[in-house]
C-alpha cells in the first residue's frame, strides 16, 4: 500500500541544479557517466574477490559489500535525476519521493556501519596479528554486516515513518536532486520538532558514534605501529590501512563539508551540489581508491586483464 500523508500531497518538484537546456544535455551525460563507472568498477571489485580464491578474507569480505552497497547507493539518487532531465520533467511522486528517502537513509547508514568495521578488522589485524584469524572468523563477520543491515534499517525505517503524518502546504519544491531527509522535514506546515531532533540525535549516535569507532581503531593502530622496531614493518603495517583510511576520509570529510557548509550559507542550492561529493563522486572512486593502493587487488586485476587478452589471442589465432 501507497504511502500517503495528511494534505492528499501527491507529488513534489525536484528543482536540481540548473533549468538551462545547454546544462540540462551536460549534468545528463556527467551523471550517466559517474553511474556507468561506479556500477561497473565496483562490480569489478566484487567479481575479482568472488573468483580469487586468496582474496577470501575478512577485510575482502567487507570490501565487497561495501561495494555492493555503494552501488545501491547511486542507484537510489542518479537514475531519478538522470530520467528528469530526459524527460524535461521535475516531478517525482510522494511514495516515490518517500522511498528514495528511506533507501538513501539505508544505505548511508550502511557506508558509516560498513567503514567502522572495517576499521575494526585493521585493528585486530595489526594490534592483535596473532589471534586475527580466531577473532574474525566467518561467523563474526557474517554477524558484523547483519548487525550494520539491521541498524540502517531499523534508523531508516524509524526516520521514513516519521514523515509520513507530516502535513505539507504549497511549497513542494526540493532544491535538491534527490529527496533529502532534512529538505523533505522542513518542507513541512506542520510541527517537525520531534522530527529534527531524531534525526539529530540518530546523526550523532550513529554517524558520531562510528567515527568515533574508526578514530578510536586508528588510535591503537598508530600506537602498535609506533612500536613495530623496522621500518619495513612499519610501512608493511600502514600500507594494509592506506585504501581503507583514504575512502573514510572522503566518505566523513565531504559529508561532513557539506553540512558544515550548508548550516554556515544557508543555501540549499549549495548544498545540492556539494552533496555530490559523497552521494556520486566517493561510491565512484571507491573502485579506483583499492585498485590504486591495494596490491592484492591490483594483481587480481592484472591476472584478469591477462587471461581475458589470452582468450582473445586463442580465438583470433
Amino acid at each position: 500500500m501507497a504511502p500517503e500523508n495528511c494534505t492528499g500531497i501527491s507529488e513534489f518538484l525536484l528543482l536540481g541544479f540548473s533549468e538551462e537546456q545547454g546544462w540540462q544535455t551536460l549534468l545528463f551525460g556527467v551523471f550517466l557517466s559517474m553511474c556507468l563507472v561506479t556500477v561497473f568498477g565496483n562490480l569489478l571489485i566484487i567479481l575479482v574477490i568472488r573468483v580469487y580464491s586468496h582474496l577470501h578474507t575478512p577485510m575482502y569480505f567487507f570490501l565487497s559489500n561495501l561495494s555492493f552497497v555503494d552501488i545501491c547507493f547511486i542507484s537510489t539518487t542518479v537514475p531519478k535525476m538522470l530520467v528528469n532531465i530526459q524527460s524535461q520533467s521535475k516531478v517525482i511522486s510522494y511514495a516515490d519521493c518517500i522511498t528514495q528517502m528511506y533507501f538513501f537513509v539505508l544505505f548511508v547508514g550502511l557506508d558509516s556501519f560498513l567503514l567502522t568495521v572495517m576499521a575494526y578488522d585493521r585493528f585486530v589485524a595489526i594490534c592483535h596479528p596473532l589471534h586475527y584469524t580466531v577473532t574474525m572468523n566467518p561467523r563474526l563477520c557474517g554477524l558484523l554486516v547483519l548487525v550494520s543491515w539491521i541498524m540502517s534499517v531499523l534508523n531508516s525505517l524509524s526516520q521514513s515513518l516519521m514523515v509520513l503524518p507530516l502535513s505539507f502546504c504549497t511549497a513542494l519544491e526540493i532544491p535538491h536532486f534527490f529527496c533529502e531527509l532534512n529538505q523533505i522535514i522542513h518542507l513541512a506546515c506542520s510541527d517537525t520538532f520531534l522530527n529534527d531532533m531524531v534525526m539529530y540525535f540518530s546523526a550523532m549516535l550513529l554517524g558520531g558514534g562510528c567515527l568515533t569507532g574508526i578514530l578510536y581503531s586508528y588510535s591503537k593502530i598508530v600506537s602498535s605501529v609506533h612500536a613495530i622496531s623496522s621500518a619495513q614493518g612499519k610501512c608493511k603495517a600502514f600500507s594494509t590501512c592506506a585504501s581503507h583510511l583514504s575512502v573514510v576520509s572522503l566518505f566523513y570529510c565531504t559529508s561532513l563539508g557539506v553540512y558544515l557548509s550548508s548550516a554556515a550559507t544557508h543555501s540549499s542550492h549549495s548544498s545540492a551540489t556539494a552533496s555530490v561529493m559523497y552521494t556520486v563522486v566517493t561510491p565512484m572512486l571507491t573502485p579506483f581508491v583499492y585498485s590504486l593502493r591495494n596490491k592484492d587487488i591490483r594483481k587480481a586485476l592484472k591476472d584478469s586483464l591477462e587471461g581475458k587478452l589470452e582468450q582473445v589471442q586463442l580465438s583470433w589465432g
